[in-house]
């Protein structure tokens, strides 16, 4: 392993003295006088890109990560110099180059430094390799804060943290191991209240140091490729992820059901168990609409089979549990079996789709079906005929989603996990060996696996999910965290993975609900189901080998607990699925760290149990067995109870009282949350009704709620509906304004809105200027009152 050699750098080597510079377009190109040359391009006015080589030239520049549709445009962009520094200078940024060293620094149009080179650009001859290693160290001031890097199993706050990226099969992993199954190199920094972002897309082993070696210096190296590295300037934290989310991209929406209750285990079969599972969660009225059959439904482990005495006839048990409501996902792995009686075998030796060792065999290793050979997914041409083998099993047989797992990719039986890093690979004809390619294999395959879904779906929309993944693989792909352990540790853990994930541009991710290694007791499965419920993706998923972890393996009490927050869930699927329209067209995480909320307040910098689900909803998890409550931080404003609906000032810590049955969470103040009839399934239901529980307050709040068929692409013709709310609470009075945008026609009639936290009594109604009743709106409550989805204007005025 390489380490850094911060401290004594005797063999590192650095940029001399610039001779040249020229502007070329959108770039400045700046020659050193010992051949380094560095590029710096602006995307945007708050967006560059650094680029160095040390040998005088590029390499033709190929990125997975860099999504070809992002936003390009700056309003400003001029080039200066005094006696000893170049200025790129735009409407948001000035960039300072240094003549005799090529060191450079960031500062914003008010000449505050926002992030400056310590030793800046180095590099070290990697005898190993015959190349180099690459590195940059940065300036890191007291009191600086770092976020993201993908789902780390560490604390929020990365400060005095060093991490690795190489994507590892890490079964059960524990608190702080590093590295895990995903590698996304970008971070945030968070310094004087102010926020930058830093993406080094270079896809060998990196590492990132946050001031762990040496107390105020930043550093980020690689064991290859270029010193290629992004940096977003905010000021504020949702303008660096959302400027990174549409650098790297967004996915497509997905279908409604994906975001429903999915169960999961290692494995459910034959035929008859699947079914009885099913069965049970329709018995118990526990919605579920996604159940998974894990490798055990194969034939051997070899993918694109079926076990026909465990599963007899695939087609007709898939249709029977569709019209039970439930959609079937399948998992797929990289490893094809060697076996010349195995088609899909045979047909990757006889168009050379294997990968090769740099000697010329094939790789071969060890996974589930014993001796495997493996697709190049960097490969365009094996890309698409993998696409081509989910013909069967999407179009043919029904199923509805494909779960890549072992992708890493994982390897048994030897010490790296991994393959050999002098495996070939074609890299979209940038050949390269395995050391390159590891960290986005994983992301290759599930995009092959989403271009055969998709193809094979049509006119539905795809849903695939993924083990491993680099920045980058949220076009194509949802996630989950990997092994997991069933401890009360690794509910603390979850919590944090996918506040860090929605920070990273991944946003669709979910964890192992109860956890997946070992058992967890019936109060842990309880209090992991509470948080998952709000996380965008959500499954329980179990190994199976210590006991049962579906709801009903645990007593009446869990039971009714996980019905319980199931039934809020798909009630909160109208506003779970605006999130994620938020996400996919404005590149809004869905889950916020406290810190995203409100970075202005140095309480949220360190704070990790608490997150905002969306924008309005605020969550804090139960992570300690026998809790009666806990203590919380409430950021700034004003929220309300969910349960009790009483009100609290924001901006500090507080004691909440909770239930077994319950976990704290609250309503920000003027928030107008949509709510759907509960249903054992997506689309199990027409409804006539649509609820909207409005939270007062003194003052402007806006909510919006975002609607469509709930699959297909009708959506991308303008066939959506995009409700904005915006609420104004007065002493005496409540106006309620609805704006609509798309074509779609909402299948109910009528919002049932209930008034929470009314601080007059009614007197009178007007709806479009119109005066009403009150008798004829009000269903049985006086804060319950029933009007035409297509208001214009709800004016409530009180005594």
């Amino acid at each position: 392993m390489i380490t850094n050699t911060e401290l004594e750098h005797k063999g590192d080597l650095f940029p001399s003295k610039i001779i040249n510079f020229e502007r070329d377009g959108d770039s400045v190109f700046f020659y050193s006088e010992n051949n380094v040359v560095l590029k710096i391009t602006v995307l945007r006015d708050s967006l560059f890109r650094f680029r160095f080589t040390t040998k005088g030239y590029f390499n033709a520049d190929f990125s997975y990560a860099i999504d070809e549709n992002h936003t390009r445009g700056f309003n400003k962009l001029e080039v200066s110099e005094d006696e000893n520094f170049y200025f790129i200078t735009t409407s948001k940024v000035i960039c300072e180059v240094g003549k005799k060293d090529m060191k450079h620094r960031l500062l914003d149009v008010e000449n505050n430094v926002i992030l400056e080179d310590e030793l800046g650009f180095h590099w070290e001859e990697m005898y190993e390799y015959g190349g180099n290693v690459v590195k940059m160290s940065k300036i890191s001031k007291d009191g600086e804060s770092f976020y993201g890097l993908g789902d780390k199993a560490t604390h929020l706050n990365l400060k005095g943290k060093r991490l690795e990226n190489w994507a590892t099969d890490q079964y059960a992993f524990s608190k702080d191991q590093e590295p895990l199954y995903k590698s996304v190199p970008f971070y945030i920094g968070l310094k004087d209240k102010k926020a930058y972002g830093v993406f080094f897309d270079n896809t060998f082993r990196t590492y990132f140091d946050f001031a762990h070696e040496r107390r105020n210096v930043t550093s980020f190296w690689a064991e290859g490729g270029e010193m290629n590295y992004y940096f977003f300037y905010g000021p504020e934290m949702q303008d660096v992820v959302t400027s990174y989310t549409d650098l790297t991209g967004k996915p497509e929406l997905p279908p409604l059901w994906a975001l429903g209750y999915h169960q999961c285990k290692w494995s459910y079969y034959p035929e008859a168990k699947v079914k009885e599972i099913a069965g049970k969660f329709r018995e118990l009225q526990i919605p579920c609409d996604g159940i998974y059959l894990d490798i055990d439904y194969m034939d051997g482990f070899r993918c694109f089979t079926w076990n026909k005495d465990y599963f007899p006839d695939p087609k007709k048990m898939v249709a029977e549990l569709a019209e039970d409501g439930f959609k079937t996902i399948v998992i797929i792995d990289p490893g094809i079996k060697i076996d010349r009686d195995y088609w899909v075998y045979n047909e990757g030796i006889e168009n050379d789709y294997f990968c090769k060792r740099a000697d010329g065999p094939l790789m071969k290793g060890k996974v589930w079906p014993g001796e495997c050979n493996f697709p190049d997914y960097t490969n365009p041409e094996v890309r698409q005929w993998w696409a081509g083998l989910f013909k069967e099993l999407i179009s043919e047989i029904g199923v509805k989603g494909v779960w890549n797992d072992m992708n890493e990719p994982a390897v048994m039986e030897v010490p790296t996990k991994t393959f050999p890093l002098d495996v070939r690979h074609d890299y979209d004809g940038n050949p390269c060996s395995h050391r390159k390619a590891h960290n986005i294999y994983g992301t290759q395959m599930a995009r092959a696996t989403y271009e055969g879904v998709k193809k094979f779906a049509y006119p539905k929309r795809p849903f695939v999910i993924t083990r491993s993944a680099y920045s980058g693989a949220q076009k194509y792909t949802s996630s989950w965290t990997g092994d997991n352990v069933a401890s009360w540790e690794h509910l603390w853990i979850a919590n944090i993975q996918m506040q860090r994930m929605s920070l990273s541009g991944m946003g669709f991710t979910g964890s192992d609900i109860g956890g997946f290694a070992e058992q967890p007791s019936g109060e842990l499965y309880a209090r992991w189901i509470q948080l998952g419920v709000f996380h965008p993706f959500c499954r329980t998923h179990s190994s199976g080998h210590h006991g049962e972890q579906e709801p009903w393996a645990f007593d009446e009490e869990v039971i009714n607990i996980t019905r319980k927050f199931v039934n809020l869930r798909y009630q909160l699927l109208p506003y779970l699925y605006t999130m994620f329209y938020q996400y996919i067209s404005e590149g809004i995480p869905m889950l916020k760290p406290l810190v995203y909320f409100d970075q202005q307040d140095p309480q949220t910098h360190y704070r990790t149990d608490e997150f905002i689900f969306g924008n309005q909803i605020l969550v804090c998890p139960i992570l300690e067995p026998n809790s009666k409550g806990r203590r919380m931080y409430i950021p700034a404003g004003e929220w309300y109870n969910y349960w009790t609906s009483e009100k609290v000032s924001g901006g500090k810590e507080i004691w909440v009282d909770s239930q077994y049955d319950e976990i704290p969470v609250f309503v920000k103040s003027g928030a107008i949350i949509p709510k759907y009839p509960v249903q054992q399934y997506v689309g199990e239901k027409d409804f006539d009704e649509v609820t909207l529980e409005v939270y007062f307050k003194s003052g402007k709040e806006t909510s919006v709620v975002y609607e469509d068929a709930q699959d297909g692409y009708d959506y991308a013709k303008g066939r959506y509906s995009l409700r904005t709310f915006k609420l104004t609470g007065k002493e005496n009075e409540l106006i309620i304004t609805q704006h609509k945008e798309g074509k779609f026609v909402t299948g109910y009639h009528s919002f049932k809105i209930n008034l929470i936290n009314l601080p007059f009594e009614i007197r009178s109604i007007q709806i479009d200027n119109e005066e009403v009743s009150i008798l004829d709106l009000q269903s049985g409550n006086d804060n319950f009152l029933t009007i035409n989805k297509d208001f214009s204007e709800l004016h409530i005025i009180g005594n």
